[in-house]
């Protein structure tokens, strides 16, 4: 079975990861004392690592989602955002990732008078300075809150940086009440621009937010997508699939699972209870992730360890979840090819061997 350090050499991909979930603690409280954000739970490194897991760790997105206040906090300038950007570019590479799409929301940092196209811009850079010279590309994924009103205007940015690091448009934040056909017009426009959107869905709320997601919203991908299963019949010999189950299958649509995120946020009762094995195993197109590393205290490498001990996984089903996300990326299909063959095959093969 692989171990956690030869899955760190593994080439790997991921599709969802929160910008503003996966700071270093250390880079909080620096930014902080920077920027005169004085509300941070401790001045402690090791304490606030500590208080971002403990607090995310409740069970409960809404208390989950409010760990983010903080880090949002502290990236309100574009230095400070240059700055995450480029140790998130650092800190994947190290973990040896060698494709990502990182989501933040514009919206949410603009209190120190920065405009909609200098926060893209400033993550951009950040990307380009902390993949030079790295076997990494990270691209920018642009997020909507649900509960709020910019979803057009932050689609509208997607597509005028989609050749400038932006490969695609998002929704995020609590699901109850908000749901995605709330934000049609922005999906819309994406649509009619050719452009890529992933809807987080199915995490804290159920069937209806994935149905909605893609029967009204058209979604390239689901963002988490767990409770999909409640469509899945288990009662029988063999799981029975309901019709929006069936759908998700047979149409290939790609699941952005984050199995400690989910434990965390109470979407799944633990690793070993995750339905990302029964997925595996009913061969839906289940991909690997990590969300908020800060908050979870995950990498990539950890999550696909964690589903070694917890399925006994090993090598062909970390090459196949790995395959699987780079098949979904929203890159070019000559890209994500070349990616596939050159990079993903020949770098597990090796470790195989």
């Amino acid at each position: 079975m692989p171990t956690l350090e030869e899955i760190r050499r593994a080439p790997k991909v991921l599709l969802h990861d929160h910008l503003d979930g996966g700071l270093r603690p250390s880079t909080v409280v620096e930014l902080a004392e920077e920027h005169g954000y004085t509300d941070l739970p401790t001045a402690d490194v090791d304490e606030l690592g500590q208080w971002f897991r403990d607090n995310a760790n409740a069970g409960d997105l809404p208390r989950y989602l409010s760990t983010f206040s903080h880090t949002v906090g502290v990236m309100q300038t574009r230095d400070a955002l240059v700055r995450v950007a480029r140790e998130c570019a650092e800190d994947l590479a190290a973990d040896g990732v060698v494709y990502a799409e990182v989501r933040f929301a514009p919206e949410l940092h603009l209190e120190q008078d920065l405009t909609l196209p200098e926060v893209v811009e400033a993550v951009q850079e950040g990307y380009r300075q902390g993949c030079e010279g790295r076997p990494i590309q990270v691209v920018s994924l642009l997020t909507a809150m649900r509960h709020a009103a910019r979803s057009l205007e932050i689609a509208e940015l997607a597509v005028q940086y989609r050749d400038q690091g932006v490969v695609g448009f998002d929704i995020a934040g609590a699901e109850a009440g908000y749901p995605p056909s709330r934000h049609l017009a922005a999906f819309q426009h994406m649509q009619r621009e050719n452009g890529h959107f992933t809807i987080h869905a199915g995490e804290g709320f159920g069937l209806p937010s994935i149905w909605e997601a893609l029967q009204e919203c058209h979604a390239d991908r689901l963002g988490h997508g767990v409770r999909i299963v409640d469509d899945i019949d288990l009662s029988g010999p063999e799981p029975v699939l309901g019709r929006l189950a069936q759908y998700v299958r047979d149409k290939r649509i790609p699941l952005e699972m984050c199995p400690s995120s989910n434990v965390q946020t109470g979407a799944a009762a633990s690793l070993v209870e995750h339905p990302i094995g029964l997925l595996r195993r009913l061969h839906f197109r289940v991909t690997v992730n990590t969300d908020n590393r800060l908050m979870s205290g995950v990498s990539v490498s950890s999550e696909m360890a964690a589903l070694v001990e917890a399925f006994g996984y090993g090598w062909d089903d970390l090459r196949w979840l790995t395959v699987n996300a780079m098949k979904s990326a929203f890159l070019p299909f000559d890209q994500r090819l070349a990616i596939i063959n050159d990079v993903i095959k020949p770098g597990y093969a090796a470790l195989e061997t």
